[in-house]
């Protein structure tokens, strides 16, 4: 009977721990961090270890509080070798407070005022032909593709993004892990 107690708690623990772990199966881990469902933009982000430079200018762009907020938002997020990418010097003068301003519209630039999962803009692309609009709260306006099975996203200058995580479900939205800065027409 001892046993059979035993095993009765090893599979209930087993079953607790699987359904557990189902509750979040569906998001990818990026940058090595679990991305919880219940958890907002910047709690997720701050743990993803291929985000720290976009978290640090969320920070500079006082923009936590608003990524926090309720939403819903889309957040095409750039990895850190994305930001890496751009001119050298480019983050640093970015992140000083004489330009907040500029680092918060290339940021706004990043995030739409809806939840949008991959297959609805995929689907929006292709009821437009192969390329959608795509407003952004800064005020751009980016234009989504799908390529080769990829969805593109491409800026205002012409500079395009590669979707290389789709669907990270938040609390308040979506995030799209993407490998290049979008930026604004200046």
């Amino acid at each position: 009977m001892t046993i059979s107690l035993k095993a009765l708690a090893l599979s209930t623990a087993l079953a607790v721990t699987a359904l557990t772990g189902a509750a979040y199966a569906e998001n990818p881990m990026v940058g090595g961090a679990a991305m919880y469902e219940d958890k907002n933009i910047v709690e997720n982000a701050v743990n993803s270890a291929d985000h720290t430079t976009l978290v640090a200018a969320v920070k500079a762009a006082g923009l936590v509080e608003t990524l926090q907020g309720e939403g819903p938002f889309t957040v095409f997020a750039p990895v850190n070798s994305a930001f890496d990418a751009l001119p050298e010097g480019t983050v640093e003068t970015l992140l000083k407070p004489e330009n907040k301003d500029q680092l918060t519209t290339i940021l706004t630039c990043h995030v739409v005022g809806a939840a949008v999962m991959s297959e609805a803009l995929q689907g929006m692309i292709m009821d437009d032909g192969g390329k959608h609009p795509i407003p952004t709260v800064g005020g751009c306006t980016l234009q989504g593709t799908y390529t080769d099975g990829k969805i593109m996203i491409e800026d205002e200058n012409g500079g395009v993004a590669t979707v290389t995580i789709a669907d990270v479900v938040q609390s308040n939205g979506v995030i799209h892990v993407i490998d290049s800065v979008l930026l604004p027409k200046m």
